[in-house]
């Protein structure tokens, strides 16, 4: 009987804060201010900015769109839309099936999410994209 498993790979700060500049440089090129979180795989938050002009509201909507990410190990917009309602209710807020959730995967382990909020949904997914695409995480 086993009392511990082996070591996981685990996101630290600096990457966080790699994944989080990315994600800057790809809402600057684009024009749309954004709020940005990166968690680890448990959903705690080590990385938030909300740029300049960004929605207000839009950052607790990145943040559940990160840890929603985390806890499913997909993006946020695979997440079948008929269980928003019960997603929100049973997590009190916290799970979301909006576009802008991305997980965080090396060799299909997640070790975190990016969560993006403030523009369309498209240009959410494209700034986490940049996030993960920074880290050399597996594509999504």
């Amino acid at each position: 009987m086993a009392f511990f498993t082996r070591s996981a790979p685990k996101l630290t700060h600096a990457g966080a804060l790699v994944a989080l500049n990315a994600a800057v440089a790809k809402a600057e090129a684009l024009g749309v201010p954004q709020n940005i979180a990166i968690v680890d795989e448990s959903g705690n938050l080590l990385a938030f900015l909300r740029m300049d002009g960004a929605k207000l509201l839009s950052r607790e909507t990145a943040l559940s769109k990160a840890i929603s990410a985390a806890s499913h190990s997909q993006p946020t917009s695979r997440l079948q839309p008929e269980l928003e309602v019960k997603l929100a209710i049973a997590s009190g807020g916290r799970l979301t099936n909006l576009e802008g959730g991305m997980p965080i995967l090396f060799g299909g382990l997640c070790v975190g999410g990016v969560g993006v909020g403030s523009g369309t949904g498209a240009q959410d997914m494209e700034v986490a994209r940049a996030a993960i695409d920074a880290l050399g995480a597996d594509p999504v």
